[in-house]
């Protein structure tokens, strides 16, 4: 017990002695009906934010605050077993920050494949129970395009059960049998905008180019004698 309590409170685990309780507070204020699950998504993709973050990961489907439980749960595991299983065993030292820092980036690099995996598992029980903003970033497959000022019908790709009403402009109309992917929701209609899915990945492909020129940029600029 006193390596374990050690551990705990040592770094790098101490980051997870205080991220679990929060997590666990959290999911019993949404059993209490006192806090949203859908506590960080907005009501569309256009901005940066975590949500937005965690779509372009592969995250689509489930509410954010799931996502993040499971990274943080399955992190926390692969961390605490290297500690058990290795460092413990070793005289680090003050090495222990690096060495920490490393084992943080690898156990979230290594739990996200696999938080991806239950997520989309558990996406269809959400789909059912009206999680609609953490549908964006969703692909989805027109049944029914619009007409006459009426809304045109969706299915998810990988559910076909969940079904979503499409609100096209004029000049972006929706055609049936085209593959989409919803970027906007709107809660007055319960409806969704969409754009077309190589319009999507090309976009998000530009995003991540011009954000890491961004960051050379801003590199260089630091770097550079004044």
């Amino acid at each position: 017990m006193d390596t374990i309590r050690q551990l705990m409170m040592g770094f790098p685990f101490i980051l997870f002695s205080v991220l679990l309780p929060l997590v666990g507070l959290y999911w019993l204020l949404v059993l209490l009906r006192i806090a949203p699950v859908e506590l960080f998504e907005k009501d569309s993709l256009r901005d940066d934010h975590l949500a937005s973050a965690l779509v372009a990961l592969g995250f689509a489907g489930v509410p954010t605050t799931v996502a993040l439980s499971w990274l943080i749960v399955l992190a926390a595991g692969m961390t605490l077993a290297v500690e058990l299983l290795v460092l413990r065993w070793l005289s680090v030292g003050l090495f222990i920050i690096p060495i920490g820092v490393v084992l943080l980036w690898a156990s979230f690099a290594v739990a996200s494949p696999i938080a991806e995996t239950l997520c989309r598992q558990m996406g269809p029980w959400f789909h059912r129970h009206q999680a609609r903003r953490s549908l964006l970033g969703k692909c989805v497959k027109v049944v029914q395009a619009p007409s006459d000022g009426q809304p045109g019908r969706a299915v998810l790709t990988d559910d076909s059960s969940c079904e979503v009403r499409l609100l096209g402009k004029q000049d972006r109309r929706e055609s049936e049998g085209e593959y989409r992917v919803l970027v906007k929701y709107l809660p007055g209609e319960d409806a969704f905008r969409s754009v077309a899915k190589d319009a999507f990945l090309e976009t998000r492909t530009r995003l991540r180019q011009l954000n890491g020129k961004s960051k050379k940029s801003r590199s260089e600029g630091t770097l550079a004698p004044h």
